[in-house]
């Protein structure tokens, strides 16, 4: 019964969510850039509520505003050739400022005793994790297409509705065929057989968005490369799932927070898109689709 009220709950969401989400991502640019960000600050600061548990505390400041500038300043370094220029030879000597910034800072408030070295790498993995990968999305709706465009949002889309179906598939798969555990001590509830429902599911994505979308507004991408991609994802998309379980493993918790209806926190619901997202990129680049 907790079951099927819950899976009401993320019904309802996902039906308000999801058109919300195409909107945003069909207009793209600053708006975009600057929801991840948020989502990139809120997601930061779920780990780091899991880090405390363990008795870490990391630097909620600088790692917070970090996750959350990082997406915006992606995407204002991509916006034009000339920015793109500057980015590519500013990056490296950005990169290595923060993370003196943010060793100094370590330094500065952290005693021997207050685990520093546990502060400052559970800091940059929540940079890195909750800013930095999802900012991949942006390399996807931006590299070929400008703002409110609709083969642009559908490309997004793709990876996403992937995910989603997968998710949903592994769900069904393992409450109807059951078998052996896929990970017992990281996610008890998952098993083999819902792993491989959900790669079965993730692949009829496939060829449904060949058929009804990419045909109709494009981009034009061969059925065998989507059939890769979706294949890849669907398996990557549950390592992310598993990897957000063991933190919260270590942390004690069912959930990262309780911040969205049915789902949990924000590192709940983007878990699997962490992984998913960078590597879509990685494909459509490979692809020469972006």
């Amino acid at each position: 019964m907790n079951v099927d009220a819950n899976l009401v709950r993320r019904v309802s969401f996902a039906v308000v969510a999801i058109p919300l989400a195409l909107g945003l991502i069909w207009y793209g640019g600053y708006p975009l850039a600057i929801v991840l960000g948020l989502v990139g600050a809120l997601g930061a600061r779920e780990l780091f509520e899991l880090a405390g548990r363990g008795n870490v505390r990391p630097l909620r400041p600088l790692g917070i505003a970090s996750a959350a500038l990082l997406p915006p300043l992606v995407y204002g370094a991509g916006a034009t050739p000339e920015s793109r220029t500057l980015a590519w030879q500013a990056a490296p000597y950005g990169g290595a400022v923060w993370v003196i910034l943010l060793l100094t800072w370590v330094l500065a408030v952290r005693r021997p005793a207050d685990r520093p070295l546990s502060a400052a790498g559970v800091t940059l993995l929540a940079v890195a994790y909750t800013g930095a990968l999802p900012a991949f999305l942006l390399a996807i709706r931006h590299s070929q297409y400008g703002p409110k465009s609709w083969p642009g949002a559908w490309l997004v889309f793709f990876p996403l509705v992937v995910t989603w179906v997968c998710d949903t598939a592994a769900m069904f798969g393992g409450r109807v065929f059951a078998g052996p555990k896929l990970a017992p001590e990281v996610s008890p509830g998952k098993t083999r057989s819902g792993s491989l429902a959900g790669v079965a599911g993730g692949l009829l994505v496939a060829p449904l968005f060949a058929a009804v979308v990419f045909s109709r507004v494009g981009p034009v991408i061969p059925l065998g490369q989507l059939l890769v991609i979706a294949g890849v994802l669907s398996i990557v998309g549950q390592v992310g799932d598993l990897v957000e379980s063991l933190f919260k493993r270590e942390a004690g918790v069912k959930d990262s927070s309780s911040l969205i209806p049915g789902h949990g926190g924000v590192l709940d619901r983007f878990d699997s898109l962490y992984f998913v997202v960078p590597t879509a990129a990685a494909l459509y680049r490979g692809f020469g689709v972006i």
